[in-house]
C-alpha cells in the first residue's frame, strides 16, 4: 500500500474540525486525521507493506520548464534570481503539523520516502513499477489513475468523503467513468487540462470530447495523425485547435506522466507490528494529544 501522504493529510485537515487540538491549543486535526486514515486503511485492507510517499519537491523545476503554468497558481511567493524554491500556499495551521506527521510516522516505523526534485506521484510511480505483487495506491489525486493495471493488481483507493467512503478504482471503474484505460488517462488528462495543476489542456477539448477522440483514434499519437489526415473525421474546429496546440502537446506527456525510474533512498516497507521508537512515540503522543487516533493505529498494526 502506497500513500500519497500530502493528498491524505490535506483531506484530513479539511475533513477534521480544527477544534481538535494539542494540550497547548495547537491544531492537530491533520495529524490525527491522517492517523485515522492509516488505521482504517490497514484494518480494511491488511497490507503487508506500507510506504508513506512524500513530496520532496511539490513543483519540480523540470516540469515547470516544460509548462510554466504548472501549479503556478499555488505559489504563494516566488524568488526571482534566487536559489530558494517556490513556497506552496497551504493553510497557516496546516504547515506546522507536517513535521509532526513526519516525526510520528518515523517513530511508528512506517517507511517515509521522498526524493529531491520529484513529487510523491513519482515515488509512487517508481515503487509501482518495481512491485512484484498487487499494489493499492491511496490518493485523492486523479493523476495516479494512469497507474491502474488489472493484470498487475494495481488499484487506486480514492477517498470521496473520508477514507471510510472510498472508491476503489480498477480498470472497469476507470473505463466506466472516463472511457479509457490506465495509460490512456495520461492522454485524457493532458487534452482535457487540469486547473488544479495548472495544465491548460487543448482549448475546446473537454473531458467528454477527449474521451470520444481517444475512442476513435486510439491514443494521442493517433489523434495527431488524424489532424494531419484531411480525410479523418475531426471537425474543422477540432483540427485547428489541436494543430495550434502542438507545442503544448509535445511536452505535456512528460509533465503529466509520473516517473517510473527515479533513484530511491534505502527504506523498509514492511508494515511495523510494534513502534520503532516507543519512547519517542509516547512523548509525541503526550506533547500533541494524539489520543485515540494513535491508539487505533497501534491496535491495527498489532492485529
Amino acid at each position: 500500500m502506497l500513500l500519497d501522504t500530502a493528498s491524505l493529510y490535506f483531506r484530513a485537515y479539511f475533513g477534521v474540525p480544527e477544534s481538535i487540538k494539542a494540550p497547548d491549543g495547537t491544531p492537530v486535526n491533520a495529524v490525527r486525521g491522517l492517523l485515522d486514515f492509516i488505521a482504517r486503511l490497514t484494518a480494511d485492507h491488511h497490507p503487508d507493506d506500507l510506504v508513506a510517499c512524500m513530496d520532496a519537491d511539490w513543483r519540480p523545476q523540470w516540469r515547470v520548464d516544460l509548462i510554466p503554468s504548472y501549479k503556478a497558481h499555488r505559489v504563494v511567493e516566488e524568488h526571482p534570481g534566487e536559489e530558494d524554491p517556490d513556497v506552496e500556499e497551504v493553510p497557516d495551521t496546516l504547515s506546522p503539523q507536517v513535521p509532526v506527521i513526519e516525526e510520528v510516522l518515523d517513530s511508528l516505523g512506517i517507511a517515509r520516502v521522498g526524493v529531491p526534485h520529484y513529487e510523491a506521484d513519482d515515488v509512487i510511480g517508481t515503487l509501482t513499477a518495481k512491485a512484484t505483487g498487487p499494489v493499492d495506491i491511496v490518493t485523492g489525486d486523479r493523476d495516479l489513475f494512469q497507474l491502474i493495471d488489472d493484470a498487475r493488481g494495481i488499484r487506486v483507493i480514492y477517498p470521496v468523503r473520508g477514507v471510510g467512503n472510498a472508491t476503489v478504482m480498477d480498470e472497469a471503474a476507470l473505463h466506466e467513468k472516463y472511457g479509457v484505460n490506465g495509460p490512456g488517462y495520461v492522454d485524457l488528462a493532458l487534452l482535457r487540462g487540469d486547473p488544479s495543476d495548472g495544465l491548460p489542456g487543448v482549448p475546446g477539448i473537454g473531458e467528454k470530447t477527449a474521451a470520444r477522440l481517444l475512442d476513435a483514434y486510439g491514443d494521442l499519437a493517433g489523434i495527431m495523425a488524424a489532424v494531419d489526415d484531411p480525410k479523418s473525421g475531426l471537425t474543422p474546429s477540432q483540427r485547428r485547435k489541436l494543430d495550434e496546440s502542438r507545442p503544448y502537446i509535445a511536452v505535456a506527456p512528460t509533465v503529466v506522466k509520473v516517473a517510473a525510474d527515479i533513484p530511491l533512498p534505502p527504506y523498509d516497507p514492511a508494515l511495523p507490528r510494534t513502534p520503532k521508537d516507543p519512547e519517542r512515540l509516547q512523548a509525541l503522543a503526550k506533547r500533541w494529544g494524539l489520543g485515540g487516533s494513535l491508539d487505533r493505529v497501534l491496535s491495527t498494526l498489532q492485529a
